[in-house]
């Protein structure tokens, strides 16, 4: 699952409403939320033509976490994200950065994302 927190990749949380279209391009993360399939190019054809909107919160966030097993610290860091993006009362999040570095020969990653919401219309609601 390394590979799916990527910059470009979305994740919209479980149970979430969604469109039709985006039912079946899911793939489950341990997280409790999912990747989206082809997310920008989906979400930038089939969401307004559902009917949705897919709000993009400015103000990026920043997970940093130490560690020796890469895919533990970016699964980690992508869970502190999604606290950080329920706070905000928001169902998914953008991947914008992932970098891996090391302090002191102690390796670490640090994952930027920006919250988004998918909703059925216009006006910003906070819920699925």
């Amino acid at each position: 699952m390394t590979d799916t927190i990527a910059p470009g990749n979305i994740f919209v949380e479980e149970g979430a409403h969604l469109p039709d279209s985006l039912l079946l391009r899911r793939e489950p993360h341990s997280s409790g939320w999912a990747a989206v399939q082809n997310a920008r190019s989906t979400f930038e054809k089939e969401v307004p033509a559902a009917g949705w909107t897919f709000f993009f919160m400015a103000g990026e966030i920043k997970a940093t976490v130490f560690g020796f097993d890469k895919q533990k610290m970016r699964g980690a860091a992508l869970e502190r994200l999604i606290k950080s993006v329920k706070l905000q009362k928001c169902n998914s999040i953008e991947i914008t950065q992932v970098k891996d570095n090391s302090f002191l020969k102690v390796p670490y990653v640090s994952v930027s994302a920006h919250p988004r919401h998918l909703q059925k219309g216009l006006v910003f609601s906070g819920q699925g």
